[in-house]
Formats: structure tokens, sequence, C-alpha cells
């Protein structure tokens, strides 16, 4: 089972130092391994969690579940939120976990010789029971877990770009295998040009 010291110690590592949003995130996991019966950092794909921001507290997730991004068993929902869903893949099982909404207050009580709030946060989440920390729901998913893991090696062409599509993305319009790019799901556009080559100046990345 995950420690706290040992999570931390491992993220001190990799930020070269520690914020309340790792203790959060490390605490969030420790608290899935508990409320799920699990023995994490897990080293198969049973847990998959969905965090609802990135940066420390995501890494914070990773390190004690073992949910990876490189694993695919971590997704990062943007909502601007400290707050993680964890399904068991075996049970259907899912639930949400979020900071509870007197625990930037009550920090204060758990670190009163801290210099400043920020300083209280890192020492008092690592301190402070559980339910004064964490508040869990349990949720049902909106998105098929079976259809974010896919099948393993399966790999398509795009019938427009030409592009390789693996873990089951494509789109089907009629008779076509499409990338999520090219039926208008786009994060990004090429940018015209007389391009001769493959080199990409940073005058055109720069272009609105």
């Amino acid at each position: 089972m995950s420690n706290l010291n040992l999570c931390l110690d491992q993220l001190s590592v990799m930020h070269l130092h520690l914020c309340p949003k790792q203790v959060l995130g490390v605490r969030a996991g420790l608290y899935a391994a508990e409320l799920f019966g699990l023995n994490l950092p897990q080293r198969d794909k049973r847990l998959f969690a969905w965090v609802e921001t990135d940066g420390c507290f995501t890494d914070g997730v990773s390190v004690a579940t073992g949910c990876w991004v490189g694993h695919r068993t971590l997704r990062v929902m943007d909502y601007g939120k400290v707050a993680v869903t964890f399904a068991d893949a075996q049970t259907g099982c899912a639930i949400r976990i979020r900071p509870h909404s007197q625990s930037r207050a009550r920090a204060l009580d758990y670190a009163p010789k801290a210099s400043d709030r920020w300083h209280a946060q890192l020492e008092a989440y690592q301190v402070m029971p559980t339910e004064e920390l964490l508040q869990a729901d349990e949720v049902r998913l909106t998105l098929s877990l079976k259809a974010i893991i896919g099948q393993h090696g399966l790999r398509v062409r795009c019938a427009i770009c030409g592009e390789d599509i693996i873990n089951q993305r494509e789109v089907l319009r009629g008779e076509q295998t499409l990338c999520r790019h090219c039926v208008g799901d786009a994060y990004y556009r090429v940018v015209a040009g007389p391009a001769t080559d493959n080199t990409v100046t940073l005058a055109h990345v720069a272009e609105p």
C-alpha cells in the first residue's frame, strides 16, 4: 500500500519541491485505495482516474495510485478543479474525490506556526484527518470505460489525411474511416505555405 511519506519523497524528486496540491493528490489517491479496498500503486490497469486539472495535483494522484497518462489509466478533464474520479474496471464502481470545502480554512488550525497560508496548507494537508481534508461521492460515469480502454494493437488509416489511428479512436462517416481532426474535432490547423521540406519556422508557428 502507498505510504504518504514515500509518495512525497518521490514527488520531491520529480518537481524539486513540494506544494499543497501535490499533497492533496497523494491523499486523494490514498483515500481511493481505502475506499476501493485496493493495494495501490497498482501494477495492472484495474483502476482508472479522471483528474479535473493538470499540474501538481495530477502527479500526486499518479504517484499514489499508479494511474498514469503513459499507462492509459489516467485522463485529464480540464475543468479547472482540484478533483479526481476513480473507476474500478472490474466492478464499474466510480467515486469522485475533492477537497473538503473547509480544508483551506482548517489548515491554519493544524499548522498555526506556519509562515503563511501556503505553508500552512502544505503542512496541514499531510496530517489533517481524511474526513476533514477530503470529500467523496459515489458517481455514475456518463462515458464508456470500455470505449476509453479500447483494443490494444488495432491500427487503421484515415481516409482523408492518411495518418494512422490507434486505440479505436477512428470515426466512421458512411463507408469512410476518419480521424477526429478530419471530422472537425480539431485542436490545431495546418498553416498553409509553400513548404518544400519538413522545416517549420517559428514565424509560422507564432501566427494567430
